[in-house]
């Protein structure tokens, strides 16, 4: 038998230039207990492959990758799943082959509070956003100021973006537990933080402890969120969802589903500068709770557009030059 206490799962497509980044981060992890990498590829055509295969002939008993031939996701195939199923940990740890963990007692921190605290579901921690391949720090992942536990309520409203992916570590034993609102999804990890919260407590460690690239070529930000039109369908689906956990949970989150879903109506209204329709009607206490900050943006982009497009322009070519 081998002890193991926890699965780190990495999904990776196409990752030559930041995998090693990755599973380096994983090697450095310093615990009392046994881990596996447990690594599905999904047929990438550059060298992601032969990297991970030269990690596994180096640590054989560590490293378990499935390489496949064919692309499973075109084919509809959840990896997530497909690869979770092989997990001997009593827990999972998550991190995408072009994100990385910068913390070498990361998982023995969470491990350590999951095993003193049996009712807790899921454990996260803070994170840094940096450029994809210099990994300059863009920006910081910081859900609150000290650590905490985070009601169903504030993971629903949170979005996808509360948690990053790479921070996030639960019991093993829900990894096959997915209600149907998984499958109305378009994304995994939003439906996933919110069903480990309805089963147990959700802690969070005021920690900064793993790095999260933007910038990154064929992301599924890149792919899925670059048009206003993507991003419509997306909230549309996400919405779906939402009306899913309603029933789920017998409409016990009614008015935090419902705050969610108009908030997202909100946020698409201000990128398609439909501000009079985002001031108003069902929208308008969403717009007097803003921030000093924010108004002035939208007051900028509503009646200055060419200034906001200007401005604009200027974040994107520094964002261009800070990548080279």
């Amino acid at each position: 038998m081998e002890n193991i206490l926890v699965s780190i799962h990495c999904t990776t497509y196409n990752h030559e230039k930041y995998i090693e980044d990755a599973i380096e981060s994983f090697l450095m992890q310093q615990t009392n207990f046994k881990y596996e990498i447990i690594i599905h590829d999904d047929a990438s055509t550059d060298s992601t492959a032969d990297i991970i295969r030269a990690y596994q002939r180096k640590y054989p008993d560590i490293i378990k990758p499935i390489l496949q031939k064919e692309n499973q996701r075109s084919k509809g195939v959840s990896v997530t799943k497909l690869n979770m199923k092989r997990a001997k940990g009593k827990y999972i740890a998550f991190c995408e082959g072009d994100d990385y963990w910068t913390h070498p007692q990361k998982l023995q921190k969470q491990v350590d509070y999951m095993e003193n605290n049996p009712d807790c579901s899921l454990c996260v921690h803070a994170g840094y956003i940096v450029f994809s391949l210099d990994k300059k720090l863009v920006s910081y992942n910081r859900p609150n100021k000290g650590n905490n536990v985070f009601t169903v309520e504030e993971v629903i409203e949170g979005g996808g973006g509360l948690f990053l992916t790479n921070t996030i570590l639960f019991s093993t034993k829900f990894s096959q537990n997915r209600p149907a609102f998984f499958d109305v999804s378009p994304v995994g990890d939003y439906p996933l933080v919110i069903n480990l919260s309805l089963l147990g407590t959700v802690h969070y460690i005021d920690e900064y402890m793993s790095a999260y690239r933007v910038g990154v070529g064929g992301s599924w930000t890149a792919n899925y969120l670059s048009t206003i039109e993507k991003k419509k369908t997306h909230f549309e689906e996400i919405a779906i969802m939402l009306d899913e956990i309603n029933k789920y949970t017998n409409y016990q989150y009614e008015d935090t589903i419902t705050r969610t879903k108009s908030r997202n109506q909100f946020n698409l209204l201000l990128e398609q500068r439909l501000f009079k329709e985002a001031k108003t009607g069902e929208f308008r206490e969403l717009y007097t709770k803003l921030g000093v900050k924010r108004k002035i943006i939208i007051f900028i982009n509503q009646y200055y557009p060419r200034v906001a497009d200007y401005l604009k322009l200027i974040k994107r070519k520094w964002f261009i030059w800070a990548m080279k």
